[in-house]
């Protein structure tokens, strides 16, 4: 019914967590009816993504290309004995948006979930634990989703930990179940951040 091209488009925009058919249809034939300037920048915005993009060594958020640590954890005024540990790092950036938040981020790449073979050994959980050590860390908040497998993977954590004396507290509950922390509103976050309740 569509020319291949525009099937293409289609298909490639359903690939995108969230987009069903309909919306890809609407996506795809929004950029037909536009000047073709707009997707050719859309284009080189993608076509740069991958290549634009780092990831820190020491905490895994997103950094330029050229980073190697990010500037966040290089600043001088953020807390690094303080750490709040999330699975991706859309859920840091969620977290920095509020302003609540002065200290450093550690991003897990997941969550553990036996079903999809995902184990602690693939994710950053070992480097956290190096992160621990080396920065004299005193406090750990875990902001892991309020899914079994973020409340597997903090319970996990907090078992690594149980014979350090660092104060480890959860997210107050006020997010709700089953919504992922990168979609909450940044009211209902910031002060989910502020009333964490400590749970050792």
């Amino acid at each position: 019914m569509f020319p291949k091209a525009l099937e293409s488009t289609i298909d490639a925009l359903r690939t995108l967590p969230g987009v069903g058919a309909r919306t890809a249809e609407r996506y795809a034939l929004a950029l037909l009816t536009k000047e073709p300037g707009v997707s050719d920048t859309i284009a080189t915005a993608l076509s740069n993504l991958h290549s634009g993009v780092g990831t820190c060594q020491k905490t895994f958020v997103f950094t330029e290309p050229d980073e190697e640590i990010s500037s966040h954890y290089l600043d001088p005024k953020r807390d690094k004995q303080t750490i709040v540990v999330v699975s991706d790092p859309l859920d840091a950036l969620a977290i920095e948006k509020t302003g609540e938040f002065k200290g450093t981020y550690h991003v897990l790449g997941g969550l553990l979930s036996p079903i999809d073979n995902i184990t602690p050994d693939d994710l950053h959980i070992a480097q956290l634990m190096e992160r621990i050590k080396e920065d004299s860390v005193a406090e750990l908040i875990l902001a892991t989703n309020a899914s079994v497998e973020g409340e597997s993977t903090a319970m996990y954590i907090n078992r690594e930990l149980e014979e350090t004396d660092i104060k480890i507290s959860r997210l107050a509950r006020g997010i709700p179940v089953g919504v992922d922390i990168e979609y909450t509103d940044q009211i209902t976050l910031g002060r989910a951040l502020e009333h964490r309740q400590v749970i050792r």
